[in-house]
């Protein structure tokens, strides 16, 4: 069972709403691909300082096309520019910052989610990229990892699972999913529902989810701008 297009958020609604709870001040890696999206949609006023495993400290948005600096760009070999302060490092300083627990919040994608916050979301068998590169880093060395991802795959199968039958990038790491029906918790091996899209009924949403989801007060109405 598959959700409609036209009941799901698209990728940039998605990165919208993730966007919105990144607090004033924090220090926060994207991960490669979608995440990267979150960016675009900073609140106006609040300051974020961004992380790059490459060795990139508050860096700014993507440069005009054409304008590139081929020498500034992010893990994922995508061009940045660079705001007042920005600083560079050795690979192994960045590192260091993600296992010393410096960064306030990692944001990645997932193939896999699990009730417990297991997280799968490197590799889908013999045809996935070959290592898991700095996830795995990321997502025990953060303070908090959210999730931003479709809630169900191409074919239809739930993402957020039971257990994960995937090969993990960490265990029991993840504290939040936005999905592109729902907002979704993770606590004591379990999946809070705090916001849905208003025209999804519970009972459906239950229906593309791979494990129980658990009320423990009003669900919020999961309401985004047109992007």
């Amino acid at each position: 069972m598959t959700a409609s297009d036209d009941i799901k958020l698209s990728n940039a609604q998605i990165a919208w709403r993730a966007a919105q709870d990144i607090t004033d001040g924090a220090y926060v890696n994207l991960g490669i691909g979608f995440p990267e999206m979150v960016a675009r949609y900073q609140p106006a006023g609040r300051e974020v300082i961004y992380h790059t495993e490459n060795g990139i400290l508050d860096f700014g948005q993507a440069p005009p096309a054409g304008q590139e600096d081929w020498d500034l760009i992010n893990a994922g070999k995508k061009a940045v520019t660079l705001k007042p302060g920005a600083s560079f490092f050795h690979h192994a300083d960045s590192f260091a910052m993600v296992r010393g627990g410096h960064l306030d919040v990692a944001i990645l994608g997932a193939y896999q989610v699990a009730q417990n916050g297991d997280l799968a979301n490197w590799s889908v068998g013999a045809k996935g990229v070959p290592a898991v590169g700095g996830a795995m880093d990321l997502v025990h060395g953060a303070k908090r990892v959210a999730v931003i991802t479709e809630h169900v795959t191409k074919s239809g199968e739930p993402k957020l699972v039971e257990r994960c039958t995937l090969p993990l990038t960490g265990v029991g790491c993840v504290t939040r999913v936005y999905s592109s029906l729902a907002v979704i918790d993770i606590e004591n091996g379990r999946f809070v529902l705090r916001e849905k899209l208003p025209s999804l009924t519970l009972e459906k949403l239950q229906s593309l989810t791979g494990a129980q989801l658990v009320t423990t007060g009003p669900v919020g109405d999961l309401i985004v701008p047109e992007l």
